[in-house]
């Protein structure tokens, strides 16, 4: 129980976390003027972002592998306060370049530690569980985080959202500290090595249906409100309902598939969730032509898109336990990866034909993301044993 609690915590800190990545986006208006840019200008904070996280943060974990967990967390927490304090007193555009680029190296490290920190805390055949629990924080951010922060930007000022952030992290370090064990991480594993992971076709397949799951989500997601206004005529405020339903799906939905993959296992979880993804895309925009339908529709969408999260990374990490932190990283800059591209393909499918378009190239992305997946279940020469991926041995349920 006294483990359960700190996952729970662990969740809690990575929604304060994951609200610095997303808030910009509700509050982009804003920041443009209070730095007296143009917001498309402004909207490149949220490129910044994303590139710094998927090719910093493995870094910062290929460079700190002789940490243990607790440190490593901390550390990312010290990034984040860091990342606050120069948004909040340094003025001009470029220091608040620099502070998202702080910002995206905190938040990327403490994703993947306190992914693999919940993981060690669950029994072995409940650590996809507990990393689907952990990805609530995301949600959660989407969900809450973004709201909240669009308000306090319109009532007071934008970044006093960030004052906010900088003091929670500054507390969440202390937390840290009393609360989470000062787990090892492993044998040293070097720099070679941890490249030569990619050599390694099967975590390739891993990382493209990563990367093709999150393209399939993202250019989706990036135009939801344009697509619900223009295919289904729904009206702003219904607009706002629908996208609450959407976020207590992301919430059950991940939640849902870490169980899963703990009860009936990852390939049938995984595989089975794309394929409700790339279907629930397809109905969306063939026949979800009223409010009525459109929201059992987004829902479905929403919640089998985050189901697949925990397997995703579950998969990684199985096929390379002995660089759990690695894998997690490397899954992290695919995601990244794969919202910067769904953003620019999104834009051009929109620019050169319709709104439409999006949710037929979400469907053949996922599609893509399913047929690798179901390939890499296909090339393990035997079925898998559930195993202890982050404290070593093994249990006799079969995968």
């Amino acid at each position: 129980m006294v483990s359960t609690w700190k996952i729970y915590m662990l969740a809690l800190i990575t929604f304060m976390v994951s609200t610095s990545e997303y808030v910009i986006a509700g509050i982009l208006d804003k920041v443009a003027v209070s730095n007296h840019v143009s917001v498309s200008a402004a909207g490149q904070l949220i490129t910044v972002f994303a590139l710094a996280n998927a090719f910093g943060s493995p870094l910062v974990v290929m460079a700190t592998t002789k940490m243990n967990q607790r440190k490593l967390l901390m550390l990312s927490l010290v990034l984040m306060v860091l990342g606050s304090v120069v948004t909040i007193t340094l003025p001009g555009f470029g220091f608040l370049i620099a502070s998202r680029i702080i910002l995206a190296l905190g938040s990327g490290v403490f994703a993947i530690a306190a992914k693999t920190a919940a993981a060690k805390l669950a029994p072995p055949e409940k650590q996809a569980g507990a990393i689907g629990t952990v990805i609530l924080g995301f949600s959660a951010a989407i969900i809450i985080g973004v709201p909240i922060g669009r308000v306090m930007a319109i009532v007071y000022d934008w970044k006093l959202i960030f004052v906010g952030i900088g003091f929670l992290s500054l507390l969440a370090i202390f937390v840290i500290m009393r609360m989470i064990p000062a787990t090892k991480n492993g044998a040293t594993v070097p720099l070679g090595k941890q490249l030569s992971y990619l050599k390694n076709p099967k975590i390739l397949l891993g990382l493209g249906a990563t990367f093709f799951w999150q393209l399939g989500y993202g250019v989706m997601y990036s135009y939801i409100a344009p697509f619900l206004l223009t295919v289904t005529s729904m009206s702003g405020r219904q607009v706002s309902g629908a996208l609450f339903a959407f976020g207590l799906a992301t919430l059950i939905g991940s939640k849902f598939g870490g169980f899963m993959t703990d009860r009936i296992g990852n390939p049938k979880t995984l595989v089975g969730g794309l394929v409700v993804h790339c279907l629930a895309l397809a109905l969306l925009s063939t026949i979800a032509r009223s409010t009525f339908v459109a929201i059992p529709l987004l829902m479905l969408w929403s919640f089998s898109a985050w189901s697949s999260g925990p397997g995703m990374q579950y998969n990684l990490v199985w096929l390379a336990p002995d660089a759990s932190g690695i894998m997690l990283s490397l899954y992290g800059s695919f995601i990244q990866l794969g919202i910067a591209a769904a953003a620019g393909i999104g834009g051009i499918a929109v620019r050169s034909t319709s709104v439409h378009a999006v949710s037929w190239i979400g469907a053949v992305s996922v599609a893509i993301a399913a047929i690798i997946t179901a390939v890499s279940f296909s090339l393990r020469s035997k079925p898998a044993k559930y195993v202890n991926l982050f404290n070593g041995g093994t249990l006799d349920k079969i995968d």
